[in-house]
């Protein structure tokens, strides 16, 4: 599935905006047949959680149907018209006027149907979307919905961040001719300096006579031309890929003379683990940066390139150079800009929660297997293999994107992990063995008990000695994460990537005795890590937990949200944010002394 890009055979009408909005209570037996019969309107892109006053919206559990007549413009005709919805979270049903078109699971990555023969070029067209927020077994996320002593459904998760919903994505309306492109996939290798190589696979509707490539630099020339669905341009003197220092040539296909064309966007670059090393471009690679969320007031998880930008300026700033897409693929805009501007991605699909027991301790409930029949099951397994085709099928070209992280804190030492991840790594090799594959282990997973680690490329650690354990006491928790980042060493021949680590911090609070929730706890915190890294040459990454405070369940263990950020939720930065400036700009410099990424 190509992602939409006008060229000279193709259009594009968006659809965003204002949309009639009504719950399923509201709505009627077949609401797709007539107009809503209500006059709430919401906005699209956006969750609609926040932006209304009513509890009942931000609490629903449920459908919610999104309603809009559109135009269609009379030039389209002859063409084929495709609707896309670029996310529904966490499934989605689209109705063009009575006839549906469309249905998919998974909150985060695009579906879209064919409408050409159910719209008229020159006409109207009503468009209905159905949106459902429930989880169960056979989601990923995983939930469950359960039904309390009023009658009203409500919504079990395991992931700490807000359940929003809705159309938190555009929906656009485009064209292609009818003999179409319907894919490209590329991967790139740098023999040397001297040349480089850009495989190819293109797909088409019909038989593939007639594609032709060429691959233009960033001034226009062209650089390397072939015949053929499938090829090798061969690239001299390439400029590569890199991060901070990114280079994007425009791979043009067209399909037939006067055909379909499709320019895709190519950073040349390779990724390699070798021993305890990251590489790009055959050069070690430190990650410094974030865990993050889409997430921000009113508008929940609707993505706005005015606030993507702006994140992207803040990590700048800081000196970060990546980011992992917590915990879920982000709007693809996020990765189109982070190629542009030479970011470097951990990808990770919205597979978090596969873990029942992570706070039975502490919170004094029984335990319970977590890979069992009625628990994470096969039907979870099913639904987590498609979010991983789908992760790849969408993002396989993005040179930004480094490495595939198919889960967040699965519960990796219990009995049946192996069974349900091994498939899972074979699956994301066979879709693209150009990456390294990784999971986010949590800390009731050690290197003597977690059944694994073995599976993936690179271990990925969120730990939280000093908050969650260890409370306030940094001295013993230097001690614990020095003894397990050694065992995680000795026990594993791979790199070591810190991805979640932090503490929440009340922006204004301050101590001269550092104690939790403070700013002078934050910094002492984060610093005491960072000297621990320092002394384990394993360590080739940190990625702070969070990068931004960020919304989440109700709840006495969370006052108005998670305030792990670095920077408030409105984006204004903690006292630590100078102190990781400070290092992370050093070390971006002494690297480039180096000659390092």
């Amino acid at each position: 599935m190509l992602t939409p890009r006008t060229s000279r055979s193709r259009d594009i009408r968006p659809l965003d905006g204002l949309w009639t909005f009504a719950l399923d209570h509201e709505a009627g037996s077949r609401p797709w047949e007539a107009p809503l019969a209500v006059t709430r309107q919401a906005p699209v892109p956006a969750s609609y959680n926040d932006v209304f006053t009513d509890p009942g919206v931000r609490d629903h559990v449920g459908v919610a149907w999104y309603q809009r007549v559109i135009d269609v413009p009379a030039t389209w005709a002859g063409q084929r018209i495709v609707l896309r919805v670029d996310a529904a979270t966490h499934a989605g049903t689209v109705y063009v006027d009575d006839h549906r078109v469309a249905g998919h699971q998974g909150g985060y990555t695009p579906f879209e149907a064919d409408v050409t023969s159910l719209v008229t070029p020159g006409g109207r067209a009503r468009v209905t979307i159905a949106v459902d927020n429930r989880l169960t077994s056979a989601t990923i996320p995983p939930g469950t919905v359960t039904v309390d002593d009023n009658g009203r459904s409500r919504q079990v998760y395991r992931h700490d961040f807000f359940n929003y919903a809705g159309l938190p994505r555009s929906v656009r309306l485009y064209t292609t001719p009818i003999r179409h492109l319907t894919d490209i996939t590329v991967h790139t290798a740098a023999a040397d300096e001297r040349t480089a190589t850009v495989a190819y696979t293109v797909g088409t509707s019909g038989e593939p006579d007639g594609v032709a490539v060429r691959l233009r630099d960033e001034a226009g020339a062209v650089v390397a031309t072939a015949q053929g669905a499938t090829g090798e341009l061969h690239v001299a003197r390439p400029r590569l890929w890199r991060p901070g220092a990114p280079y994007l040539y425009v791979l043009e296909a067209r399909y037939g003379d006067d055909g379909d064309t499709y320019e895709l966007p190519v950073g040349i670059r390779t990724v390699e683990v070798r021993g305890q090393e990251f590489l790009i471009n055959g050069e070690p690679f430190y990650f410094t940066g974030f865990g993050k969320h889409e997430d921000s007031a009113i508008r929940g998880k609707g993505h706005d390139d005015a606030l993507m930008v702006h994140d992207f300026e803040l990590m700048r700033w800081i000196g970060a150079n990546s980011f992992r897409t917590s915990h879920y693929p982000y709007a693809e805009e996020w990765l189109d800009y982070a190629d542009r501007h030479g970011i470097v991605v951990i990808d990770e699909t919205a597979a978090v929660g596969l873990h029942l027991n992570m706070a039975a301790g502490r919170l004094g409930y029984a335990t319970r297997p977590t890979f069992s029949p009625d628990a994470m099951n096969d039907a979870t397994r099913d639904a987590h293999a498609q979010a991983i085709r789908e992760l790849i099928a969408r993002d396989k070209n993005h040179p930004s994107v480094v490495m595939w992280c198919i889960a967040n804190e699965p519960a990796s030492a219990e009995q049946g992990a192996r069974e349900y991840f091994e498939p899972l790594v074979a699956l994301t090799r066979g879709l693209d063995d150009t990456r390294p594959v990784t999971f986010a282990n949590q800390g009731d997973a050690r290197y003597d008990t977690d059944r694994i680690a073995d599976l993936f490329d690179v271990v990925c650690l969120n730990r939280y000695f000093g908050w969650y354990a260890d409370t306030g006491d940094l001295g013993a928790a230097e001690a614990h994460l020095e003894e397990e980042l050694r065992g995680w060493a000795a026990a594993y021949d791979k790199p070591i990537v810190f991805t979640e680590y932090g503490v929440d911090t009340l922006s204004g609070l301050h101590s001269v005795l550092p104690g939790p929730w403070s700013e002078e706890y934050q910094i002492d915190f984060l610093e005491m890590y960072h000297r621990v890294f320092d002394r384990i040459p394993a360590v080739t990454g940190e990625q702070i937990w969070n990068f931004a405070d960020f919304q989440t369940t109700s709840g006495v263990h969370r006052v108005d949200g998670n305030k792990k950020g670095v920077f408030t939720r409105d984006r204004r930065p903690k006292s630590v944010a100078r102190v990781l400036k400070e290092r992370w700009t050093a070390m971006r410099a002494a690297r480039a002394q180096s000659g390092h990424s």
